[in-house]
């Protein structure tokens, strides 16, 4: 019974590790798999042009 149960998880672990997998490769958003957001909510242009606003306001 204990083997059976033991199965059963190591099968779900493996079909999750998978789909996070295949998720990485065929997915059609924007951004990575984690799904954590944190990849797709950096916005280098955002950054650059703060960057530039805060040198512009220091030369005055």
């Amino acid at each position: 019974m204990q083997e059976i149960i033991i199965f059963i998880v190591f099968a779900l672990a493996a079909v999750y590790v998978l789909r996070i997998g295949y998720k990485s490769f065929f997915s059609k958003e924007v951004g990575c798999a984690k799904g954590c957001g944190g990849c797709s909510s950096i916005d280098l242009n955002k950054i650059q042009k703060e960057i530039e606003a805060k040198q512009s306001k220091a030369l005055r």
